[in-house]
């Protein structure tokens, strides 16, 4: 499997994610970026309509995700306040229940790219 984002400006969004996340695409063609993870890719492409924003389109798992948090707010990344269940610290949420392979339940943040899509990082309680 393989998300797709898009992105109204190819440019601006390259840029976010190389100064904000660190990351370069693996390929490229007209009108579109493929990144890839440890785990899958994801692509960026030229779009004239507008992701909604209103739930996760992408997310990271993580192993620390303070580290990870931190981190990302060096580089000037600013994470969503959520309205969850669930307890939040330092604009971590913590949330009950998770699917039995990944833990009891999810510390998690949100975040939006350059274009407006909703990403999320996730690291399971165990």
């Amino acid at each position: 499997m393989a998300t797709r984002l898009p992105a109204q400006d190819l440019h601006r969004a390259r840029a976010f994610y190389a100064e904000k996340l660190g990351l370069e695409p693996a390929e490229e063609r007209p009108g579109g970026l493929l990144y890839r993870c440890a785990e899958g890719t994801f692509a960026l492409f030229a779009s004239t309509g507008a992701p909604s924003g209103t739930h996760t389109q992408m997310g990271w798992d993580v192993d620390d995700i303070d580290a990870t948090v931190a981190d990302l707010r060096s580089r000037g990344v600013e994470f969503e306040d959520v309205n969850l269940p669930g307890r939040t610290v330092d604009g971590i949420t913590t949330v009950s229940g998770n699917y039995p392979s990944t833990g009891t339940g999810e510390r998690a943040v949100w975040f939006r790219d350059s274009e407006g899509n909703m990403l999320g990082i996730g690291q399971g309680v165990r």
